[in-house]
């Protein structure tokens, strides 16, 4: 429980974009042990479920066909196809974490940072960009979690991404695990704390 002298908070939506390979997810988890009013809003998707992942943990697992449905429905905030899968944000994922009086973290691509930035438009935005094209090919491989046709498409994806960096609020270039997550732990704590101002 926060002390009397705690800064108030208040709940807010930040969406943190980047390419894959850049350290998103890694940094995420840095933040989150730093501060307990955040909390990372799970997505649903229709990938393959990997080795040592759960429902509801790392993703909503989803059929396509389940996955259609529920876009039929309006249940997504924002949802995407990307490298041949379908990506989403529910709405009541959202809607339950802000609900509670956190604020909520969306970690997702480019087109989905779009169109949650277009339906929130108090949402933080921050862009996470690899140092180089050639360590986020090093990163990506080093996963060992697609094959080079996949780290292929994701590279070339990249590419698309990084020209859309100025777009976001903020940039943080992740050349540093450490450097990098105190950078993003930063700027969230300014983005939540209640009547705090932000430039954009």
């Amino acid at each position: 429980m926060a002390g009397p002298d705690a800064p108030a908070r208040r709940p807010r939506v930040i969406v943190v974009s980047g390419p894959s390979g850049a350290g998103k997810g890694t940094l995420i988890e840095r933040v989150l042990r730093r501060l307990p009013h955040l909390c990372v809003a799970v997505s649903a998707t229709t990938r393959p479920r990997r080795p040592g992942e759960e429902d509801g943990r790392e993703y909503y697992f989803m059929t396509p066909e389940r996955f259609r449905e529920r876009v039929a429905a309006g249940d997504f905030l924002e949802w995407v196809t990307y490298a041949g899968h379908h990506y989403g944000t529910l709405r009541q994922e959202v809607e339950r974490i802000l609900a509670g009086g956190a604020s909520v973290v969306l970690e997702i691509e480019l087109r989905g940072a779009r169109a949650v930035r277009q339906a929130i438009p108090g949402a933080l935005a921050v862009f996470i960009r690899p140092p180089s094209m050639e360590e986020l090919g090093r990163r990506l491989r080093a996963r060992n979690t697609e094959d080079d046709r996949d780290i292929a498409a994701r590279l070339e994806t990249g590419v698309v991404e990084l020209e859309a960096a100025d777009e976001f609020d903020h940039v943080v270039v992740n050349d540093e695990v450490d450097r990098a997550a105190d950078e993003l732990a930063r700027l969230v704590e300014e983005a939540t704390l209640a009547g705090g101002t932000r430039s954009g």
